[in-house]
């Protein structure tokens, strides 16, 4: 029978090859056998890993960690280590790392903090100065008894901290549990910025991004586009149908407008009762306009039986208003200004598309 070494005794064959690569005779185990015990290690451990996916048949997306170390040797055993639960991310200096983590928004950071350029520190505080980046989890990796450098992490806001020589069982306990409290935070948000009814953004989430993306085009100087929504005589279709009926027309439309939405940056939510925005950064008029002009045909093509409405179904008027903003004006003046657009489409029949440029609201 063959003896087979336990998770804790292969931690400590890693734990000895990595110490013989900080020794000064030259001696460099070869990285197949340090990824070899590295992944005999996580095998002895897979019974007991996390498990994200809760008792569902849909494929969960792997959560993601960018591991940040100018030592190959160091990239490749945490990915040995972490590979089989997470997607691993690797950059070798500063610079790369901000950019990967702008990018890619990983779920997790591994971050040493003795690199050429610009250090761990810094890449932290350029992180966290940056509104999408700044909730980034970020464990820091530090040399065997560096207290002082543990100390400063995590006074400056690191979640934990790893040190070298790596331990696997410690560095995957580490990183599962930040994982999962990353994970449960962001379904407690996403949950606080959606509305009930129809599984889009809701009124607050909306409230929060268009004031980021309003600060963000007065200083860019580029196009910023809103459009309103109101469904055409929704009151009378409640009346009519009864409010039931009126909840599964508003989950329809919702369904289908969303699916209209196909850039990452775009924004469409549900801005109260029967109303709806969508939120366009760097977008000009034109192409507010002709993305109106879909989502009114989308809803009258969804045919939604209303005997009260002059068209026989349900339809809906829309106003757009796009522009760029000078610095000091208002954000109240953009959705005024949809909302005079909407006011003029419902003027002018219902079913229809309003609009106007702005210019500068300064």
């Amino acid at each position: 029978m063959i003896k087979r070494s336990s998770p804790a005794s292969q931690s400590v064959h890693i734990e000895g090859a990595i110490r013989s690569l900080q020794s000064n005779d030259g001696f460099r185990p070869p990285l197949v056998e340090l990824r070899r015990m590295a992944q005999t290690a996580h095998r002895e451990q897979r019974m007991s890993s996390i498990q994200f996916s809760e008792d569902t048949a849909i494929p969960v997306a792997r959560p993601s960690i960018l591991v940040v170390d100018d030592e190959p040797l160091y990239q490749e055993l945490i990915a040995d280590i972490l590979g089989a639960d997470y997607e691993i991310l690797m950059a070798s200096g500063g610079m790369q790392a901000l950019e990967i983590a702008r990018n890619k928004m990983p779920d997790l950071i591994l971050l040493d903090l003795i690199m050429p350029g610009i250090d761990g520190y810094e890449v932290y505080r350029r992180m966290k100065a940056v509104q999408r980046t700044c909730d980034i989890p970020v464990i820091f990796i530090t040399g065997l008894g560096d207290v002082a450098a543990e100390a400063k992490g995590l006074k400056l806001g690191a979640v934990d901290y790893i040190t070298k020589p790596i331990n696997p069982e410690l560095v995957r306990a580490r990183v599962n549990t930040q994982i999962r409290i990353k994970l449960t935070r962001d379904k407690l948000s996403q949950l606080a910025a959606t509305d009930g009814l129809t599984g889009l953004a809701n009124r607050s989430y909306f409230d929060k991004m268009l004031a980021y993306e309003y600060a963000r085009h007065t200083r860019s100087g580029t196009d910023l586009s809103l459009i309103m929504l109101d469904i055409d005589q929704f009151k009378a279709f409640n009346d009519t149908y009864g409010h039931v009926c009126g909840d599964d027309c508003l989950r329809r439309i919702a369904s289908a407008i969303s699916g209209i939405i196909v850039r990452a940056t775009d924004l469409v939510a549900r801005y109260g009762g029967e109303e709806f925005v969508f939120l366009l950064p760097e977008t000009r008029l034109s192409g507010a306009v002709m993305l109106a002009e879909k989502v009114c045909k989308c809803i009258s093509d969804l045919a939604l039986e209303h005997r009260r409405s002059s068209a026989g179904h349900v339809t809906a008027s829309l106003g757009v208003a796009s522009g760029r903003f000078l610095p000091g004006s208002l954000i109240s003046g953009l959705v005024e200004n949809a909302d005079l657009q909407l006011y003029v489409a419902k003027a002018g029949g219902r079913n229809r598309v309003a609009f106007s440029a702005i210019e500068g609201l300064g």
